[in-house]
């Protein structure tokens, strides 16, 4: 409970701050040049899906050694991340300065005159790439130690240096395009090796010694190669549809999905950050063969995840375009249809992260990655059709959207087997009530938009109602009766009261 209160202070601060500077950045560059430095800078994190692949292999092997109380095992654990992330940074160099270096200059659309700017980004996002490599294995042990305070003092570090940049950009006449890459490429190596450091003092496992063992090498590798092909899928249908956006309709469609993008991941930190602290504990239970405890972090984490979600998409999607005229003074064109889209595919794909957690801890995830990744890896092919046909821009985030859910049906079917959890428990204990949940939560928001006048108090009265009526619901029927007892346990011990014994 305190590594999540830890972890949503963080988002709290960092949401508020991370939206201004957006909004901030957006007003000093300009529609075109924000929506030039969110693509380029996307175009090197395209080739990053191998190293994606290879962060969820060491925080896989790095919990389930401390589930096992393993140090030694630990230790060389580590060591051959730092490794085999190191061969990874040379293969991202090589191909970001080749492949990804040809479309820059033959493929996207850059205004003109903007060409030497968008050069400074592309190669200082390589740099930036590369740090963030190395910095993985470090981020993966605070992850598998579950000390989240070090991400929460951190993350703040790091969005009061973006606050920092909006500052120095005010005061500046240079190229602000050039300008902000610089200071962001060294806001992001400061942050990482405040990371690194961290790590050296409060893990031992992290203190860097020499140790090559084949076997781990191939195994960790192994792991990571499975798990490939869903994580290129993910750099595909982040980054690829920014590409397409950018070839079909240009850097104000970029702008736009930055302006959305940066939304959604505002809405998603609210479970990404509960999903940070069980994740873990998912992992150790079943490295300790508790599979009953595991079910039931499954199931509480899906229901939980669903609920957070809902609570703060159902009225955002329904007030958007009211929501980013007070965020945004400028709101590129078609945001507000990107932004109510990714909403939807976040809770879609959210509610799979239990599930995944789990069959990352077996190690068996060869069928699973096969299978959702090749679910995943069509949705640039199949938004390039829909294009190509003559689809509006928010075409490609209805497919990405469609295809999500196929992935997470997909997702049920593979995982539960493997983890010995019957279907019909999983459809009890999460997809009942969570189906239930929405058909309930949908029907005062649609009679308030019937009713409800036009202007912003209407807009905020909406939301507000909506809110406090889909968190009545979340606490009657979207969580179980073990989670309510927890909560109201907490609750009376914040206010000082102790619980009445039964």
């Amino acid at each position: 409970m305190r590594n999540t209160a830890l972890l949503y202070f963080r988002m709290a601060l960092m949401m508020c701050i991370n939206l201004y500077t957006s909004r901030a950045i957006l007003q000093v560059l300009g529609v075109e040049d924000y929506g030039v430095f969110y693509v380029v800078w996307g175009l090197v994190y395209i080739f990053s899906f191998i190293n994606s692949s290879m962060t969820a292999s060491t925080q896989r092997f790095l919990t389930f050694e401390l589930g096992t109380g393993n140090k030694q095992r630990l230790h060389e654990v580590f060591i051959t991340s730092i490794h085999i992330h190191f061969i990874i940074s040379l293969l991202l160099i090589a191909i970001s300065e080749t492949g990804g270096l040809w479309f820059l200059t033959e493929k996207m659309v850059i205004p003109d005159g903007r060409q030497t700017a968008a050069m400074w980004c592309f190669q200082l996002s390589v740099v930036t790439a590369v740090a963030e490599v190395m910095s993985c294995p470090y981020q993966s042990v605070i992850i598998a130690h579950e000390k989240m305070s070090a991400f929460a003092y951190i993350s703040i570090l790091d969005a009061c240096l973006k606050l920092a940049i909006v500052g120095m950009l005010l005061l500046t006449s240079y190229d602000l395009l050039i300008v902000y890459a610089i200071l962001y490429t060294c806001e992001k190596l400061l942050i990482r090796m405040v990371y690194n450091l961290y790590c050296a003092r409060h893990f031992e496992e992290s203190r860097y010694r020499w140790f090559h063992d084949k076997k781990l090498f191939k195994s960790m590798s192994s792991f990571a190669g499975w798990s490939m092909l869903e994580n290129l899928a993910y750099v595909l249908y982040t980054q690829g549809l920014n590409m397409l956006l950018n070839v079909f309709f240009g850097p104000v469609a970029n702008a736009a999905q930055a302006a959305a993008s940066q939304a959604q991941n505002a809405i998603s930190q609210f479970s990404r950050n509960f999903q940070m602290a069980i994740n873990p504990q998912i992992t150790k239970s079943y490295a300790s063969e508790q599979l009953k405890e595991m079910h039931l972090l499954v199931f509480r984490g899906s229901r939980l995840t669903f609920c957070l979600l809902l609570m703060l998409c159902l009225p955002l999607a329904m007030e958007a375009p009211m929501v980013l005229g007070l965020w945004l003074k400028e709101v590129p064109e078609g945001t507000a249809d990107f932004l109510r889209l990714l909403l939807f595919v976040l809770i879609a794909q959210q509610m799979s992260s239990p599930l995944i957690a789990s069959i990352l801890a077996t190690g068996e995830i060869k069928k699973f990655e096969t299978i959702t990744g090749s679910i995943m890896i069509s949705v640039v092919p199949v938004a390039y059709i829909v294009l190509k046909l003559g689809g509006a821009p928010w075409s490609v985030f209805a497919t990405y959207l469609i295809i999500s859910v196929v992935a997470y049906i997909a997702t049920i079917y593979i995982v539960l087997p493997q983890i010995h959890l019957h279907f019909k428990d999983y459809l009890c204990n999460v997809l009942k009530p969570c189906a239930l949940l929405l058909l309930t939560s949908l029907i005062v928001p649609f009679v308030m938009k019937q009713v409800a006048g036009t202007g912003i108090l209407w807009s905020l009265l909406n939301i507000a109602v909506t809110v406090i009526v889909t968190a009545t619901l979340c606490y009657t029927i979207g969580i179980d009766e073990g989670m309510r007892n927890i909560i109201k346990e907490k609750t009376l011990k914040i206010i000082g009261k102790k619980p009445q014994e039964s």
